[in-house]
């Protein structure tokens, strides 16, 4: 028994710790076993192409070739085809330019060009929503966002401004002024922005280096200003409405539906951007999406209710060129119009041949040429000398139509008892002449 205690006592402190080395080692190896699975997974999972994207594309652009990502190729598919849109209707806008017969419809045209430059940079920010976050897709996006946006509410707010002056006395400022001021509105929005990064990006230490830890109600604070342009715009378009040169109105009513549908769009964006998507749960999948949206239906927005219909409608006469057409009609400098001018001047030339003999009582007869009424010769019913003698000596006497020398009478009577050869053989012959003349006459059977 005392040998039992005795062989007992020194072998139980050195079983302990033997055993509980042993269960941690062996729970060290299964949780080493664990973290390099889980490490292997993720990288696996990380690493792993979607389909449509190649193998050595970079993760940051699998949105544009995923396709079980389908809005990052459905909205590419509507950017591309907004991009040739708009770059077709520049050329359209600036080729057209020559036939444009108004010099106030022509002065817009810089603006309207400086307009689709701002919608063909809507269309192309597009990619950059689709590209995932990094440092040079987050700065662009807080920069260009509100600058194109400004480009294109500027040029629609000076437009409203220059139909306000049309409206009411049909001239409008130069057109370098309203180009100009488009201009100034829209750097406005560049100090703004380039401001913001600087002080989020530089002077901020909690995001020095990191333009993505923003805020979505910083980002939408930050374009302030262009929803003050776009208010101001949409409250200058509508005096435009009221005026006496009713021509103009048109181009104020494609202005206010444009302004009209962005309002629309922008309270719609902000609302799921701020809230919305925080309440579907998953904020950072659709903040992206939300932007992209936004930036398709509002590029279309202006082409579709602004640029085509303003495209329309330049190269329509105004209301005065038509009125001055219809009253002053062109007249041609052809080899038609020059034999036309002298046939009409030559019928009022007078035959002159026999107006050397002709008594001063046949100076005023009725000519049959007198009831000209400037119409086509060939058109109106002008008698001949022929069919005047015809007619009834009572309407109108022989002497009047063609006057002629009147013999002296018979010579018994005169005062002459002479009778020259000559004389009588003249009236022998025109004593023949007419009876020859009246018997032979065409008109004679009417």
């Amino acid at each position: 028994m005392e040998k039992h205690n005795v062989e007992l006592g020194p072998q139980c402190p050195a079983t302990l710790p033997n055993k509980m080395a042993f269960l941690f080692s062996f729970r060290t190896i299964l949780a080493s076993t664990w973290l390099l699975s889980f490490f292997f997974n993720t990288a696996k999972a990380q690493t792993t192409v979607p389909t449509g994207c190649g193998e050595g594309l970079n993760s940051l652009y699998y949105n544009l070739c995923d396709l079980s990502v389908a809005w990052g190729i459905v909205l590419q598919a509507i950017t591309s085809a907004g991009i040739v849109s708009s770059f077709i209707l520049s050329v359209v806008l600036v080729a057209s330019t020559p036939f444009i017969q108004d010099k106030r419809k022509k002065s817009m045209v810089g603006t309207q060009v400086f307009f689709l430059l701002g919608t063909i940079g809507l269309f192309c920010l597009v990619f950059d929503m689709v590209v995932k976050k990094d440092f040079s897709t987050c700065a662009s996006r807080r920069f260009l966002f509100g600058l194109f946006f400004a480009i294109c509410f500027s040029c629609l707010w000076v437009h409203a401004g220059n139909l306000n002056y049309l409206v009411r006395k049909n001239t409008g400022p130069n057109g370098w002024w309203i180009f100009g001021i488009a201009v100034a509105l829209s750097l406005v929005e560049v100090i703004i922005n380039t401001e913001w990064l600087i002080i989020t990006i530089v002077r901020t230490s909690s995001t020095v280096g990191q333009p993505c830890a923003i805020e979505n109600q910083d980002f939408v604070m930050a374009l302030i200003y262009v929803m003050f342009l776009i208010v101001a715009g949409f409250a200058t378009a509508w005096p435009a409405l009221c005026g006496r040169y009713g021509h103009w109105k048109k181009h104020a009513v494609f202005i206010i539906l444009t302004l009209f549908l962005s309002a629309c769009i922008w309270i719609v964006w902000i609302v799921m951007y701020v809230y919305g998507n925080a309440i579907v749960g998953n904020p950072i999948y659709w903040d992206d999406p939300t932007l992209a949206i936004a930036l398709v239906s509002n590029a279309w927005a202006f082409l579709f209710l602004y640029i085509i219909p303003e495209i329309s409608q330049l190269t329509k006469p105004s209301l005065e060129q038509t009125f001055e057409e219809d009253v002053y009609p062109s007249r041609g400098v052809g080899y038609e119009t020059i034999l036309k001018e002298q046939t009409s001047q030559s019928m009022y030339v007078e035959n002159k041949a026999f107006s050397m003999d002709e008594p001063q009582s046949a100076k005023r007869p009725v000519s049959p040429y007198s009831g000209y009424n400037g119409q086509i010769r060939s058109s109106v019913y002008q008698p001949t000398e022929m069919a005047l003698m015809n007619k009834n000596p009572t309407e109108l006497p022989y002497d009047v139509i063609i006057p002629r020398a009147t013999a002296n009478t018979h010579p018994a009577a005169s005062g002459n008892s002479t009778l020259r050869a000559e004389d009588a053989y003249a009236a022998q012959n025109r004593h023949t002449a007419n009876n020859g003349q009246a018997n032979s006459s065409p008109y004679s059977q009417w």
